[in-house]
């Protein structure tokens, strides 16, 4: 076991990549990954195009199997994932009830999440013709309903409204307390990564830095691939160190970070 594996392995994380490398069809996909998830953490994992991203949430979930490296975890991890598109054909009779009649789930947790993801009157509704922001409210309920360790998000605000948008991010802010998962999210979207996650992660088939959003921000690899244009933030929240990452406490308030106004 690695120094990396080591010092994870102490602070407990849920999951850990060490030096995983993934290289298909002879092209380097992922090279020398680095990477941990640890309890009611939430961590957003950002990059161009072809930086890798869904194959390093592959490798997570097990579907991808990396051409050298490890995989660390402290027990069988349950893992939820949410998909960038889900458009099931028409022909196809799929009520809300019935896709999340899919899982089987505690009656009294079921009630809850339901209430929470705001999908009371949408059950008898077919799938196919909710917006997009009741589709994705629906496909989080469904996640949570497997009682996951990780809730993996991948783009889950790709097509909505603003109000939508924001609605469920503050949703998304409030699970790893509520129902102790961490949540691992993929995003393009700059001006919401910043809010309320507690770590970043920049890949570009490396991972070039990685840390508290208003740190990642100064970093020349970051700057290099999205520009210096985008400034933020970040006060009135307290972490627990555990090794080079800010992970917050129990007690930790989520984090407030906000653009500044453009010049």
């Amino acid at each position: 076991m690695s120094a990396v594996s080591q010092q994870i392995k102490n602070n407990n994380a849920l999951i850990s990549l060490d030096k995983i490398s993934v290289r298909l069809n002879e092209r380097d996909i992922l090279k020398n990954i680095d990477f941990a998830l640890f309890e009611r953490e939430i961590v957003t994992l950002i990059g161009p195009n072809g930086a890798g991203k869904s194959t390093l949430i592959k490798v997570l979930l097990g579907i991808v199997k990396a051409s050298a490296g490890q995989i660390h975890q402290q027990k069988k991890l349950k893992f939820s994932y949410v998909p960038q598109k889900f458009n099931p054909s028409h022909s196809l009779p799929l009520r809300v009830k019935d896709l999340l009649a899919l899982e089987k789930c505690d009656l009294a947790r079921k009630k809850e999440i339901i209430q929470d993801t705001g999908i009371v009157k949408l059950q008898d509704t077919a799938v196919q013709q909710l917006s997009g922001g009741e589709r994705q409210r629906v496909l989080l309920a469904r996640a949570l309903l497997r009682q996951p360790d990780i809730l993996v998000l991948d783009e889950p605000m790709q097509g909505l409204d603003i109000q939508s948008e924001a609605e469920l991010y503050e949703y998304v802010r409030s699970l790893p307390l509520k129902y102790n998962c961490a949540v691992l999210m993929v995003s393009h979207d700059l001006q919401w990564v910043m809010q309320g996650t507690h770590r970043v992660v920049c890949l570009n088939k490396h991972i070039c830095c990685s840390g508290s959003p208003e740190n990642v921000q100064q970093h020349p690899e970051y700057q290099a691939i999205f520009g210096t244009n985008r400034v933020f933030y970040q006060h009135h929240h307290d972490h627990c160190a555990h090794g080079d990452s800010a992970v917050p406490c129990q007690h930790d308030t989520r984090p407030h970070i906000h653009p500044e106004p453009e010049a």
